[in-house]
């Protein structure tokens, strides 16, 4: 049993029969009433995201997640395969456990997030930053820097992404999968 004073950011924890994981948190204190702890909340197992306070010293009931490697293999009719890096093991996870699907190459490593009381996968989180082969790209136009002007390319997984102009075909780019936004340009 845990209080709101061990919230974390990061932490998950089960709330009205569904798991969320806490975004971000904060307490607000005031000269007359008790203090309460507030939390932003986003759904593991549903695509919800709450707020929720509670009065300083609440309960609060966190699940203890494991974090294992797994290597992304294909995507069938039952889903995206997973192989376990240890033990070999196999998992097919549906899309709504991706968070970025879109940014999935075969062969990569990804954490799956795993709840130790029912051994059951709850997501599947890529590394912050990726790297990727722009497959098509228009030619930038000469003169036109003047601004930060973007032009949609497309990279290996069928992804669009928005590049700077002197981005061509063939390039390594750096990709955020957190915002699908392009980081930088990578040397081969």
């Amino acid at each position: 049993m845990a209080s709101t004073s061990d919230i974390s950011r990061g932490m998950i924890i089960k709330l009205d029969g569904s798991l969320y994981t806490v975004v971000e948190f904060g307490e607000n204190k005031t000269a007359r009433a008790a203090a309460k702890v507030w939390a932003k909340l986003k759904g593991v197992d549903n695509n919800r995201s709450i707020e929720k306070t509670w009065n300083s010293g609440d309960n609060i009931f966190p699940v203890r997640v494991e974090r294992k490697t797994f290597q992304y293999l294909y995507k069938d009719d039952t889903g995206y395969n997973f192989m376990d890096n240890e033990t070999f093991e196999q998992i097919a996870l549906a899309e709504n456990l991706v968070d970025a699907p879109q940014f999935l190459k075969e062969g990569q490593e990804v954490s799956v997030l795993i709840n130790t009381e029912t051994e059951q996968p709850m997501s599947v989180e890529l590394p912050d930053k990726i790297v990727l082969k722009v497959t098509y790209s228009e030619p930038g136009v000469k003169g036109d820097t003047a601004t930060r002007t973007l032009k949609p390319a497309t990279v290996e997984t069928g992804a669009t992404v928005n590049v700077p102009l002197f981005v061509n075909e063939g390039e390594l780019i750096r990709v955020n999968t957190k915002t699908g936004e392009y980081v930088e340009r990578v040397k081969e």
